[in-house]
């Protein structure tokens, strides 16, 4: 077989590659998302240092990943491609609130494992907190794609990890006040708890991007190497 013979083929398995990392990256996305909307009520206590304790809900441990994921998508794939991941997990929130709507109307069997009430009482306050998260979402993961590719322009491509964490460090910021705001106003959660659990969901976040650097450096180069790529430039799907 020629060179010529072959090069289409070469190229077609790469698309087919591009095509396979952005839909697991998506895939990452939007599962962490719709994760955090359904595990929100559980809260725990973190004491890393003494005279530093964090009181989070676990629904905060999925999050830093859907920045995670739009850095890699808007570092590797571009801004467009990232906005479609972050319209992708709006409409996964919904759909998902949708079914828990529908699911809670529809009365437990005598022998379900899992009463009305019991059911209830965990997914009883989705439609809130998914209202109030899909809110902050859209407020800070649009603002995220924007400040990573307003540094990446004028970085020229250059310091991922200076439009990596000034770009998810203040959507973070906003993504807390604004969940903790909605949900306080709603009556979800006390005001009283507001500035301890302002400051310390800031504080946890801004430790999680700042550790996630390295893993963004990581992820880049695994994702450019295949196609021969330096750092600042995309992949065309």
């Amino acid at each position: 077989m020629s060179e010529h013979a072959q090069a289409p083929d070469l190229k077609a398995a790469k698309k087919e590659l591009s095509l396979r990392i952005f839909l697991i990256l998506a895939a990452l996305f939007i599962a962490s998302l719709v994760a955090c909307n359904l595990i929100f009520r559980k809260f725990f206590h973190w004491a890393p240092i003494d005279g530093l304790t964090f009181e989070q809900s676990v629904g905060l441990l999925p999050y830093p990943v859907t920045f995670l994921v739009t850095d890699l998508i808007s570092e590797c794939f571009g801004k467009k491609k990232a906005n479609w991941v972050v319209l992708s997990g709006l409409f996964a929130s919904a759909f998902t609130l949708v079914i828990i709507t529908v699911s809670q109307s529809i009365p437990a069997a005598d022998w379900s494992p899992v009463n009305d009430a019991e059911f209830n009482h965990v997914f009883g306050s989705t439609i809130v907190a998914v209202s109030a998260s899909m809110t902050a979402y859209l407020l800070a993961q649009f603002l995220d794609v924007r400040l990573f590719h307003f540094w990446k322009k004028r970085t020229q491509g250059k310091k991922l990890w200076l439009r990596n964490n000034l770009s998810t460090i203040p959507s973070q910021f906003i993504d807390t006040f604004a969940v903790l705001f909605l949900m306080c106003t709603a009556g979800q959660i006390q005001w009283a708890l507001f500035g301890t659990l302002l400051l310390n969901g800031v504080v946890f976040k801004v430790i999680v991007a700042l550790l996630d650097t390295p893993l963004v450096y990581l992820g880049s180069w695994l994702i450019r190497r295949p196609f021969g790529l330096k750092l600042g430039e995309e992949i065309e799907l």
